[in-house]
């Protein structure tokens, strides 16, 4: 169970549940289920001396995939085992999405130094801390783009789970991630 302010992370071992669509089902809307599924990250920020300047670095970059029971909906009249089944999948594609481009995010910055800003040295922590922070989002914005493209594929090709033999093609590639 998850409570109020919690996501799901992917996992290999959990698989999605109907419970897991905590928030109210728009009548209007045309899909009949809608995940909310992002990256979210964690990093850690270090920085050296070197001569008068400080520089810091950033390493340990870790992507984790998202569900965000709260923001994810269905129409209950709608939930069947097919419909949930191409729901895990949007998850399993970003966990796809992920794996196939954390590699060359972390490559991005391992081993690479960057000036700080800041008048002292804990200001410059802070600094060091925020401006990190914002290169890592705006990479992991682009793979969000990259998943987002991925998903409207996803659902034209299988027509929202409706295509079974697609929808299957799909399920056995997403049965490889959890080997």
């Amino acid at each position: 169970m998850v409570s109020e302010n919690e996501i799901l992370s992917w996992s290999k071992d959990y698989s999605l549940q109907w419970s897991d669509f905590k928030a109210e089902h728009n009548p209007a809307t045309y899909e009949d289920s809608h995940s909310v599924i992002k990256y979210g990250f964690t990093w850690v920020v270090d920085s050296e001396k070197v001569g008068d300047d400080v520089l810091f670095f950033i390493k340990n970059i870790q992507i984790s995939v998202e569900f965000c029971p709260l923001l994810s909906s269905v129409r209950v009249s709608n939930a069947n085992d097919q419909l949930l089944k191409h729901e895990q999948g949007h998850f399993d594609l970003a966990e796809l999405v992920r794996r196939q481009n954390i590699s060359s995010l972390q490559m991005k910055f391992e081993g690479k130094k960057f000036p700080t800003r800041g008048k002292n040295e804990e200001q410059r922590k802070q600094f060091a801390k925020e401006d990190s922070g914002k290169m890592i989002s705006l990479e992991v914005e682009k793979i969000q783009k990259i998943l987002d493209k991925r998903i409207q594929e996803y659902d034209e090709t299988t027509d929202f789970g409706n295509n079974l033999e697609k929808q299957s093609e799909y399920d056995l590639h997403f049965q490889q991630l959890k080997l």
